[in-house]
This record gives C-alpha cells, structure tokens and sequence, in this order.
C-alpha cells in the first residue's frame, strides 16, 4: 500500500533533516532520481524545510528585510512544492494510462499527489506535535493538550493513508478516473503578476 510506504519516506526525510535542523542543509536524497521514492522523499524534505522558514518569519523581532527575504525563500518553496506534486500526478497519469474507465467511473474532489501532499504535512504535524507533548519544560497541561491534539493527528492520518490507498485501487479498477489540472500559479511568473510585469515595462520604456 502506497500511504504505508510514503510515510515510512516521509518519516525518514524528517528524521534526516533534524540531524542538522538547518534550512540550509543540503539534501541527500538516498533514492534513484526516477523512482516514486525520490519523489515522496524530496516533497517531505521541501515541506519541512518550509516548516522552519515559516517558524523564523514568525519571529515578532524580526526585521522588515529580513522577513522580505524569508517571504521570497517561502515563494519559492512553495513554488517547488507544486512542481514535486504535479511530478507525483504525473507518475500515476503514466501508471495508470492503460487503465479504462467504467462508464460510470467517478473523479475524486483532489488527485492521489495532492491528498499525498496532505499526508506528508500530516507526518510534519506528528512529529512537531509529538515533541511538544514530550517537553519536559513545558507545562502539565501543555502536555496533555499536546497529547489530545496528537492523537487527533494520528487518527487523521491513519483515515487519509486508508483514503488515499482506496483511490488508488479504485482508479487502477477502472471505478475511478484521474483528471488533473495544474495548478498554474500567477505571482512567480513575470507575466502573469501585474507588479512583475509592469516593472519589466518600465525598463523597456527606459530602453
């Protein structure tokens, strides 16, 4: 089952960057460059990383530069988020190509990359959660909120890995289909988002 192997990966990709806990560690993906693996790996690795810029541009002292530069390294993570998913997409698209549908196989509301896009954060949330629960500085109840809220998690977790693992039985069953749309994000690109591409205006005007 694929929810089972994916957390395995995404547990490893925490594990591995917590060696350093450094957003600029490199990663050291021990996965071949085209396998499903490397890909589950690399998108746990990209979440967590997030995981931690989010944290430093959360910092109430921080100052205006520096949160502008934490803001574009987030732009940009999240940016290579989507691209890992839509990687993912494309590995079951190929998987899947020969497979037809019934005639009355159903769409599910997200892609199977994107529900594992969830599980992957899930895992993140786990392992945070799972500190703060076990923080011998922290408060009793402290402690016993963390406790609930993991469980909670874990339940979670538990019901997508059996979601995911259903769509993609039903999809290679022919019960389901597979239609993905990219998700063709705007403010990266310099001419979609008007202030990008209005500077890039004004220099040709200069010209």
């Amino acid at each position: 089952m694929i929810s089972q192997q994916a957390n395995i990966i995404f547990n490893q990709a925490i594990a591995d960057y917590h060696i350093h806990d450094h957003v600029n560690t490199p990663i050291s993906n021990p996965y071949p460059a085209d396998s499903l693996e490397h890909l589950l790996y690399l998108k746990c690795w990209i979440d967590t990383v997030q995981w931690h810029m989010e944290d430093e541009v959360r910092d109430p002292h921080i100052s205006p530069q520096e949160g502008l530069n934490w803001k574009r390294r987030i732009d940009q993570s999240n940016q290579d988020r989507t691209d890992t998913v839509e990687f993912i997409d494309s590995y079951y698209l190929k998987k899947f190509e020969s497979i037809k549908p019934s005639f009355d196989a159903t769409i599910n509301t997200e892609s199977p990359a994107w529900a594992i896009d969830r599980l992957s954060i899930l895992a993140l949330k786990i392992y945070h959660m799972r500190l703060e629960a076990e923080r011998i500085d922290a408060s009793e109840q402290h402690r016993m909120q963390c406790t609930d809220k993991l469980q909670i998690l874990l339940a979670q977790q538990e019901d997508l890995s059996t979601s995911i693992d259903q769509l993609l039985r039903d999809i290679s069953a022919g019960r389901k289909f597979m239609k993905v749309y990219k998700q063709m994000k705007m403010y990266n690109d310099p001419s979609l988002n008007p202030v990008l591409y209005a500077e890039e205006q004004k220099v040709k005007s200069k010209e």
